[in-house]
Formats: C-alpha cells, sequence, structure tokens
C-alpha cells in the first residue's frame, strides 16, 4: 500500500501517481489530500515540494511531455519516408479519445496559465517549443528529399499544430460529432493538400 511508505517517495513517482489519478478518476479527484494518500505523504509535505497545486500540475505536465518527448524522439528517428513519420507524429499528438488524462492535464495548465507567472508560461512555451522544432525539422527534410513541395517548414508547421490543437480539443473534451478518427482523416486531407502527391 502507498501508505505504508515510511520514506518520501522520488518526485517521478508522485508525479506519475498524478498522472495515474487524472487517467483513473478525472482531474477534479486530484487534490493534494487524495495524492498525498496515494503516496503515502501529507498534503503540507506535498505543498513543500511543489508549493502549489498549480505548480503541481506543471510539474506533472512536464513529466508527461518528456515521456512523450522520448516517444516522439524514437518515432521520427526511425526509418521509413517523411511523410510516413509526419503520420506517427500525428497520431502521437492526438488524443486517444475523450478524457485523454495527458489533454486534460494540458487543458487545465493552459486554462490556469492566463493567471500564471512569467516563469510558468515560459515552460509551457518551451514544452510547445519542443513539439514545434521537431515538426519543423521533418518537414523540412521532406522538402530537402523531394517527398513534399517547396514550402515554408515553419509557417507549415505553425499552421498544422493549430489545426491538431482544435482538432485535439474536440477530441479530448469529447464534443459530439467529433471522434480520434475522423480527425485523422481531416489532418491526412489537409497534409495531402498541404505537402503535394509523393512522387512515384
Amino acid at each position: 500500500m502507498a501508505g505504508a511508505r515510511k520514506n518520501a517517495p522520488p518526485r517521478e513517482e508522485v508525479l506519475a501517481a498524478a498522472m495515474e489519478m487524472i487517467a483513473e478518476r478525472g482531474l477534479e479527484k486530484l487534490t493534494m489530500a487524495a495524492l498525498g494518500r496515494e503516496v503515502g505523504m501529507s498534503s503540507g509535505h506535498l505543498l513543500y515540494y511543489f508549493g502549489s497545486k498549480d505548480e503541481l500540475l506543471l510539474r506533472t505536465l512536464e513529466w508527461s511531455e518528456g515521456r512523450l518527448g522520448a516517444e516522439r524522439g524514437r518515432l521520427l528517428a526511425a526509418r521509413g519516408t517523411a511523410r510516413e513519420r509526419l503520420d506517427a507524429y500525428v497520431d502521437l499528438y492526438v488524443p486517444d479519445g475523450h478524457r485523454d488524462p495527458h489533454w486534460t492535464l494540458w487543458l487545465e495548465v493552459w486554462n490556469r496559465s492566463q493567471n500564471a507567472a512569467e516563469d510558468a508560461r515560459e515552460r509551457q512555451v518551451a514544452i510547445e517549443g519542443a513539439w514545434h522544432r521537431d515538426l519543423v525539422a521533418l518537414l523540412a527534410e521532406g522538402v530537402s528529399r523531394g517527398e513534399f513541395r517547396a514550402l515554408d517548414p515553419d509557417r507549415v508547421a505553425a499552421r498544422l499544430r493549430a489545426l491538431l490543437d482544435g482538432f485535439s480539443i474536440h477530441v479530448a473534451i469529447g464534443l459530439r460529432g467529433t471522434d480520434r478518427d475522423l480527425v485523422l482523416s481531416h489532418v491526412r486531407e489537409f497534409l495531402d493538400e498541404t505537402l503535394g502527391a509523393p512522387p512515384h
């Protein structure tokens, strides 16, 4: 049992437990007291470590993004065409479905960021920047190999990520008439039109 632990768990274990609670019970059930019970720490001890629930949420998001970033790196380094790896990037980006825990957390952090300190906002920008840089590099590679038509990778990346964000929010909140498969179909069509047909 988590409550039987005598020593404070490593910070990563706390963040993993927070993510698991979001996945299993929803964000509204993630309180400092509930998380403390899960990992065998007092809510006061958690506040000492994190300072606030906002900081806990941002740290959890950074931890989750670190794992996604490692997965994204593996996908982008894999063999295959630029388009195949771009499709894998999109597949990783779009939520698994309604109440996807990573996207649930993202939406909450975004919402809270309106009043966040500059440091917290910069950390969010860093997360966004990592996704953007990887996408720009992949698009540039596709252009240089002749797989994609001549295009501005940065501009196309900005538009594609805006499209992905909009659709992903619909999937994550469970908007009626929007599901993951439909979103992926829309994105594939957009990429076909934007990138041009691959050479035969």
